[in-house]
This record gives structure tokens, sequence and C-alpha cells, in this order.
């Protein structure tokens, strides 16, 4: 019997386990737990899943075609996937274009498939922060999807015109979800307080309106961020309690580094931690590093952050700063959170640490304006690569001096700048750190 000819069932003591905790027994998320298993339960977006619009008819009828959800946080991208994921005949996979790689994506693809091939079956993929993903990435989805192998449902809160690429957009269809309004997480919060199996029913709790309203308030339009608030407050209270307005107030000090990773807050810590680093405090940093994890940002963020840090503000006055970003980097990559903490901590502290110079920055900025005062201007002759003969007696490579055949590999007097170019200098050595010694030697050769 199909999923949607079956008669609803209530869930196993099993699956009200799994409901309420994750398999190391921990207490899900009220935001996790409250999920909607379909579009009865779906609060909001009646633009696009009320009677008689294309994506709720669609899920209805269980015919998703491949489609990108487009919104802000909370608006409920996620939610609508695992809508998908309860009423689809085709089997259902998933992928984080933040945790995920191509070798994840390979073995998914791969598994459709042979589902496919020894099945007859087809594969929902839906694939989170799709944005995250390269144009190589993408371009891996595309024959696939037309071959009838994979429903591709991609998530993004970036416009996907300038986020998806072209070819991949043009087979997908796109809906835009907005922020929920006031009322509906309203109706939201009012259902987690008494829902028994995945909300807080069996906390018998009780609730003022206008504590509720002051948590819709707060939450702006991210459901997310409402329950997770009022799970802050319900903790505060314990069974049985009464949430009121200053039961709110106090979950909202309790939640203040949970602040929104993709608004002003999120940027603000972010520069403190890149300036933090930048003046030499490594106790400032790791607080700042720590603050961001601990609010639930993405570690691939801080990740990235710390391996432009490197070239940026430290560069040549210690080049092992830029392999031990590296190296951070693909320790989280391979261990995760909680212990992807260890190697992140490490670079920012070694980062912050060491000497710093920003001449790499400077040279790349002034190389850029040469590059627009004087556009394309044409590469010497001598150093021009005589790959015919033709090319020979138009002069190619023609004086050009091997350095190796000189003394300390340096041909004395020679350029390799165009000739409108000739004399200037992009790159200025700090006298910070070993950039130091790369300053002294550039000194000495230019002495001759």
């Amino acid at each position: 019997m199909s999923k949607r000819s079956r008669a609803p069932e209530g869930p196993t003591l099993l699956e009200r386990a799994a409901q309420r905790a994750d398999f190391g027994g921990a207490p899900k998320p009220l935001a996790d737990r409250m999920r909607p298993r379909s579009l009865d339960e779906v609060v909001g977006q009646f633009h696009l899943l009320s009677e008689g619009k294309l994506l709720g008819d669609a899920i209805r009828r269980d015919r998703v075609p491949s489609l990108i959800l487009w919104g802000p946080p909370g608006s409920g991208k996620t939610t609508l996937a695992h809508v998908i994921a309860h009423v689809t005949r085709t089997e259902f996979d998933s992928l984080s274009a933040v945790l995920g790689g191509v070798a994840e994506l390979r073995a998914l693809i791969d598994k459709a498939r042979e589902r496919r091939r020894y099945q007859g079956r087809g594969t929902t993929l839906f694939v989170d922060e799709i944005h995250r993903f390269n144009k190589s990435q993408q371009d891996a989805f595309l024959p696939h999807i037309e071959d009838g192998t994979l429903t591709l449902v991609g998530a993004t809160t970036e416009n996907p015109s300038f986020s998806v690429n072209a070819a991949l957009l043009s087979r997908c269809r796109v809906f835009r979800l907005e922020r929920l309004g006031k009322p509906e997480l309203e109706k939201l919060l009012a259902r987690a307080l008494v829902e028994p199996e995945r909300g807080l029913g069996s906390e018998q709790l009780t609730a003022d309106a206008p504590a509720l309203a002051a948590i819709a308030d707060a939450a702006r339009g991210d459901a997310r961020r409402a329950l997770g608030l009022l799970e802050v407050a319900a903790g505060l209270v314990g069974t049985g309690g009464h949430v009121d307005l200053d039961t709110v107030r106090r979950a909202a000090e309790e939640r203040t580094l949970l602040y929104d990773k993709s608004g002003e807050e999120h940027y603000n810590v972010s520069s403190a931690l890149i300036k933090s680093l930048r003046g030499s405090d490594p106790d400032a940093a790791i607080y700042w590093l720590l603050r961001m994890l601990d609010a639930g940002d993405d570690p691939l963020f801080l990740s990235r952050r710390l391996l432009i840090f490197a070239s940026e503000d430290v560069g040549n006055a210690d080049p092992r700063a830029l392999a031990v970003a590296v190296q951070a980097d693909e320790a989280l990559r391979r261990v995760g959170l909680p212990e992807g903490v260890y190697p992140l901590a490490h670079a920012c502290l070694y980062l912050a640490s060491c000497p710093k110079s920003n001449a790499v920055k400077r040279a790349i900025e002034a190389a850029r304006q040469a590059l627009a005062e004087h556009g394309a201007l044409p590469v010497p002759l001598k150093l021009r690569n005589a790959v015919t003969s033709l090319m020979k007696q138009e002069g190619y490579g023609k004086d050009y001096r091997y350095a190796h055949d000189h003394e300390h590999a340096y041909v004395r007097g020679e350029t390799y700048l165009p000739d409108e170019l000739v004399g200037q200098r992009f790159y200025e050595p700090s006298a910070e750190g070993l950039e130091q010694s790369i300053r002294d030697r550039l000194e000495r050769l230019r002495r001759g």
C-alpha cells in the first residue's frame, strides 16, 4: 500500500522516543520535534500551499518537480522538504551543502542511479543551502534531473538568480517563501505548548497571550527562533509553570548568544573576531570565536574567515599561518563538531599570536590599480613563449635570460613587467616576522 493510501497511525513507543531525543539520548530541540509532517500542520506560506497553488497541489498529488525553495531563515524551507519526504513515493535523501562534499554528492547520485536501474524508482534529493555548492558541483545534478534519476529540492537563503547556475535554475521551479507573520507564529507557539508527543504538552505549562505575542515579536518571522525562545522559557518555569512577560524577558537574556546568524549581530561579532586577530589579542579572539560557535554559527564560515585572514593579515610575516589555517579547515571537515572546535581554536590562537603584515593585500590592490589605469598591456616579446618558427621570426623569446644560469638565480637589471610599468613596486614587504628576511633579500638583489 502506498504512503498516500495508508491510514494514519499513531507513533509507536520507539517513534515517540525518537521524536523527543537524538540517538545519543540528548533531547532534540523543540523546533526539530515540532517540524510538520503534513501540509495541514504547516503554518504560513498560503501563497504557495493553498488549494489551487502549484506547490501545494504538487505536494498533495505527490508530483513534486525539481524546485528551489528560496526564503529567509526559519521560513519553512527544511520543513517543506520534510513534508515532501513524508508524502513522496520516491526514495528521499538529503545532503547539506555546508557539511557535505563532492564524495557525498557522488555517492548519493550513484545510489539514485542504481535504484532507478534495478528498482525502477526515482529519488528526491533535498540539498540544504544549495548556494554553497560551486558551479561544477551544481552542474553534476543536471544529467540526472534530465533523465529522471533525481528530483532536486534545493533550499537557499540567497537569491537563486545569483547563487544557482543558470543551467540548473532553468530546470527547476523557484518558490519564494516569506517570513512568518506574528499571528502564524503565535498559532505555532500555542500548538507547541499543548502538543503532547512532540511539543511541551507533557509539561502542563500555561502562558499569557501577551507572553506568546512577545515571543512572536522577538522571533522576527523565524519559526525556529520562536520555538527556541519558548523552550528556554519553559525550562525557566519548569513543569506546571506559567510563562508570562517577565519569563520571556529572562528567556531572551538566556539566549543572547544565539543571535541571528544572518543579521547585524552576526556581522558585529564576526568583525570583533577579525579585529582581535589583527590586533594580536588571542584572548579576545578565542572569546569571539567561541561566542559564534556557541551561538550555532556555521563552523565553515569561521574556518573560511581564518583562511582569508592568514593571507590578508599575516601573509609572509609567517607563511606557516596559511598552512595552519588550511589544516584546521581540513580537520574540521573530517571530524565535525563538537571536536572540530579544537582545530578551529588552534588556528585562531596561532593567527592571533603570530606577526602581522598586510603586504599581500596591498600588493593586490596596487596591481589592480595598475590594471585599471593601463588596461591589458602587451606582454614583452622577450617573455613570450616561441612555440612555432613564425613566433621565433617575430622575436618571441628573444633576449630572454634564464634566471637559473645566473648567480642566486637572479638576472641583474632584467625586467618582467610591461614596458609602461617597469620600475613600479606592488609588493613592499614589511619588517614584521619572516617578511623582514624577504625584504632584506629583495633589497640586496635590487642593489646588485
